[in-house]
């Protein structure tokens, strides 16, 4: 592969270097949220931004532990685990923002996924159709442990993954609407919790890798109710994920510690 880095040492597009990040990774998709997770390492300094890639590194239980953002979709996010997996890191924590699907999905309620429909276009240029999205069994239930610790409200199951926001909430106006609705009605049935953008993208290229990731992510709002007429509270503020991704970190660092 072309260095198009010109021998900088730095990963292309999230500008760090393996001496700048930990083993253990957050990656929310707002850089936004970046230094309101370091805020809970120890010793935490910005070591890289780049595009909508910002890193932050610091310490949490004895070991060192960044947050990169990954910015909205697949595609950036899988270039985020190529390059962060190049460095060395070997356990991500996706932390972000859903829609509730199933009508018990409540605007503040935690998703943990531990699976995703792939209806993205990331992970079909990683492995065929067939190969399901997984979360890491050993991540996800730390993220678990963590939240019943906490008396979080969380549930827990598959989440869809779609490329087009819009395509979700206007699906109407789509010329393919046909499809969108269809299958949205298909995932409902199945009993998808929750639509967002990262996650089938991250658990198809993770084992490939080599690597676990996990995802915990905060439910906005609920289209499904807001049309059934249903009590639909709208919560933006992410600070409970982030809470519990914090926590299974230092679960799986314990863990590891005892190995």
């Amino acid at each position: 592969m072309i260095d198009y880095t010109e021998g900088s040492g730095l990963q292309y597009h999230i500008g760090v270097s393996s001496e700048m990040v930990g083993e253990y990774v957050i990656l929310p998709g707002d850089p936004g949220r970046c230094e309101k997770i370091a805020a809970f390492f120890e010793d935490a300094k910005k070591v890289g931004q780049n595009r909508e890639f910002t890193t932050y590194t610091g310490m949490l239980a004895g070991h060192k532990v960044s947050v990169t953002s990954t910015g909205i979709g697949g595609p950036s996010a899988a270039i985020c685990m190529e390059e962060l997996a190049r460095c060395g890191v070997k356990t991500f924590i996706r932390v972000g923002t859903c829609g509730g699907m199933q009508t018990n999905v409540l605007g503040g309620d935690l998703i943990i996924a531990n699976g995703a429909v792939r209806m993205e276009g990331t992970s079909k240029e990683y492995a065929p159709i067939e190969f399901p999205a997984v979360a890491d069994f050993e991540v996800t239930r730390a993220l678990v442990d963590a939240a019943e610790a906490k008396e979080y409200p969380y549930h827990v199951g598959v989440v869809e993954c779609k490329d087009s926001f819009y395509g979700q909430h206007e699906p109407e106006k789509k010329p393919v609407s046909y499809e969108l609705e269809n299958k949205w009605k298909a995932w409902m049935r199945c009993g998808v919790l929750a639509s967002e953008m990262e996650s089938a993208a991250l658990y198809t290229v993770a084992p490939i890798l080599k690597v676990k990731c996990g995802t915990i992510l905060l439910t906005v709002a609920n289209q499904e109710r807001a049309k059934l007429g249903l009590p639909n509270p709208q919560v933006h503020d992410t600070g409970k994920a982030i809470e519990i991704a914090v926590d299974a970190i230092k679960r799986l660092i314990e863990n590891e510690d005892k190995k």
